[in-house]
């Protein structure tokens, strides 16, 4: 990067903190050599002698509401291997926040102040300047941060842009195909946009709708057409949760992995009665603030430049 690209990505550092410091948030820092992972069939960890590097911070973070921390979040490294592209790093950095007593409604809301306070403190400065000139999402006078932020079922999204159904999606395991293809290009083009409301076979450590057994809490903010956050109402029956690891463990063990069930954690889920957490790309949105087309283009060096 260069010098200035250098300055807006220290502060955008700044203003992140400020914002959950502002909302009595506790910053933490967890470990990022783990012994054992999250089960995810769908993540590759990179292994660190006889440890992992984190895929995120989850399971060290729960563990700290547990103990009785009501709002925490932290901005850390994360690692997954195979992930290389235009929106993709094998690491980068992550802002991770969970709160005690809410679900996922608490987390847009965070979502929608996040950006707005970004947006505020960085009129005028040269966040949203991109290193060529190019204007940023702040700049384009077509895109709208001062209203509510879009909100699309997922079910919804499918009937709308999809060719085929949501339900033919999922039995002929092309989902996120889909998603990637036909959907993601249409949301968050004029404004951000949650999609929520994901089938509940893809929201392993969500809670499920009481009012729909059918559908995760689950949601994912879009802009450009860019996933920013994955965030949701956290599942805390340490049985449930249980089933669900073993049942991605048996996938994981077909594709030659030998993990384990994260004891520790369980351990620690059934004292929270109530929670939510989500995943936010710091370095996608320092990608859309400086008009990039890739987030190898807003870190300090690039895997090339290694």
């Amino acid at each position: 990067m260069s010098s200035q690209g250098l300055q807006i990505r220290a502060t955008l550092f700044q203003l992140v903190r400020t914002f959950f410091n502002q909302q009595d948030f506790l910053e933490v820092d967890t470990p990022i050599r783990q012994p054992i992972i999250i089960p995810e069939a769908n993540i590759r960890p990179l292994s660190s002698e006889d440890c992992f590097l984190q895929s995120s911070p989850e399971l060290y973070m729960k563990r700290l509401l547990a103990a009785g921390c009501p709002k925490i979040f932290q901005i850390c490294r994360c690692f997954r291997a195979g992930e290389r592209g235009r929106l993709h790093l094998e690491e980068f950095v992550m802002v991770e926040w969970y709160r005690l007593d809410e679900d996922y409604n608490a987390l847009m809301d965070d979502c929608e102040q996040l950006l707005r306070f970004i947006s505020a403190q960085s009129k005028g400065d040269q966040v949203g300047m991109g290193r060529s000139g190019t204007k940023g999402i702040w700049d384009d006078p077509g895109f709208d941060l001062a209203g509510p932020f879009d909100r699309l079922r997922v079910d919804e999204a499918f009937a709308r842009y999809s060719p085929i159904s949501l339900d033919k999606s999922l039995l002929d395991d092309c989902f996120d195909e889909i998603l990637v293809e036909y959907i993601e290009p249409n949301l968050g083009n004029s404004r951000p946009l949650f999609l929520y409301d994901y089938p509940a076979v893809l929201g392993s450590l969500a809670k499920l709708s009481d009012t729909d057994r059918g559908v995760a809490e689950r949601f994912e903010l879009y802009i450009k057409g860019v996933e920013l956050a994955n965030g949701f109402s956290e599942l805390t029956d340490a049985l449930e949760q249980r089933q669900r690891f073993e049942e991605e463990l048996a996938k994981l063990s077909k594709a030659g992995f030998n993990w384990q069930v994260p004891e520790r954690f369980l351990r620690a889920l059934g004292q929270i009665d109530k929670a939510a957490g989500i995943a936010f790309g710091f370095d996608r949105l320092l990608m859309l603030l400086m008009g990039e087309e890739s987030i190898g283009n807003v870190v300090p060096f690039s895997f090339d430049e290694l």
